[in-house]
């Protein structure tokens, strides 16, 4: 397309916001050519697009943008944060109720990790929870076989570095020591894939349980294995707004707080 505006949004930015993708899935879409604006296929996500364009998803017109929305998921382990999953392992989306609206997790927990879980309608708002720069901080209760020794605690919270990669400081304590196994909260500021337990398996301590209770301002509570909760859009803003985060208003809509609950029991 040859008659691109410098004015307006990127293309990408646009399909995040109206709940289609987060902005590099987005990109993707429009690279795999199933994205026209005007009648005209894009080859490129550097594009802007004003508000009187005509936007065509898989030749259908894509949504209004809703308002930014957020849900805390109190994802159970053994499950996967995927839609799909080619060896049918179960998925977080196998909890979600049919009324849900179509969510994308903010970050990711492995298959073994259970707790706190924000799923989101908006790319925009996911990209923004998940930027390194934001430094949310995420904490674990965490249970490792054995008794930690004060020494590796000690390189938890100095910095280590696995396999020439550097992990930046943790906070640790130790709750209590129960049997053969000790409890631990951690609280991280990157989240990077498996840090917790990589970290602990190159201290020599083995991971047996791994429960995220925090996510920047969001707390797990008393929130039931396989059940959601949307938050509603005042508490959002108001959250965010202690990080420097801003929500995107549309529509002017009022929503009260909802919940959809799949319970499966609880954390012991």
């Amino acid at each position: 397309m040859n008659n691109q505006s410098p004015k307006g949004n990127r293309i990408a930015k646009v399909l995040s916001r109206a709940g289609i993708a987060s902005r590099r899935e987005a990109e993707k879409i429009i690279l795999a050519g199933r994205v026209k604006v005007n009648g005209e296929v894009l080859i490129s996500p550097a594009f802007n697009v004003l508000d009187s364009d005509i936007i065509l998803l898989d030749g259908n017109p894509i949504a209004e943008p809703d308002e930014e929305r957020l849900w805390c998921f109190h994802k159970p382990a053994d499950s996967i944060t995927t839609a799909k999953d080619d060896k049918n392992r179960k998925t977080i989306y196998e909890y979600f109720p049919s009324n849900l609206p179509r969510v994308m997790p903010v970050g990711r927990l492995d298959l073994n990790s259970e707790g706190l879980l924000l799923l989101t309608n908006s790319g925009e708002l996911k990209r923004k929870l998940e930027l390194p720069g934001s430094e949310l901080s995420r904490i674990y209760r965490v249970r490792v076989k054995g008794r930690p020794k004060e020494v590796n605690l000690e390189l938890l919270r100095s910095g280590i570095s696995i396999d020439k990669e550097s992990f930046k400081p943790m906070k640790v304590s130790v709750d209590r020591q129960q049997g053969a196994n000790a409890w631990l909260t951690i609280e991280l500021k990157e989240g990077k894939n498996r840090e917790i337990r990589r970290a602990m398996d190159a201290l020599g301590m083995q991971v047996n349980r791994l429960i995220r209770i925090e996510y920047g301002p969001f707390k797990l509570g008393n929130l039931k294995r396989g059940e959601v909760v949307e938050i509603n859009n005042k508490s959002i803003r108001r959250s965010l707004k202690t990080i420097n985060i801003d929500v995107t208003k549309a529509n002017n809509k009022k929503r009260s707080q909802n919940k959809y609950s799949q319970v499966l029991g609880k954390v012991h």
